[in-house]
């Protein structure tokens, strides 16, 4: 299925347990944390006005790790951060 879109697809279940299938954009590092932007996969069930989803990864006390729902302060530092990559001053995307 992730062959279909280009990226990485994963799904993620909120507390309700709706499952939700997030195509992976770019992961960034801001002090020693890691960012993940994901944008909705359109499964045609009309649902897709989220725009950026932004998660962070957090290590576990089992050992593994985590996507969690940031701060509002992390999550819109980290959205900067995202666009500053995206659309750099110069107007021009990165490569």
């Amino acid at each position: 299925m992730s062959e279909e879109y280009g990226g990485d697809i994963i799904t993620v279940s909120d507390e309700d347990g709706n499952s939700y299938e997030l195509e992976h954009l770019d992961t960034i590092e801001m002090d020693g944390v890691y960012y993940l932007a994901f944008l909705p996969v359109n499964d045609g069930k009309g649902d897709e006005d989220l725009g950026m989803v932004i998660l962070k990864s957090e290590h576990g006390e089992d050992g593994d790790d985590y996507l969690v729902i940031p701060t509002d302060e992390e999550a819109e530092r980290a959205y900067d951060r995202f666009m500053e990559e995206l659309f750099p001053e110069d107007g021009e995307p990165e490569e």
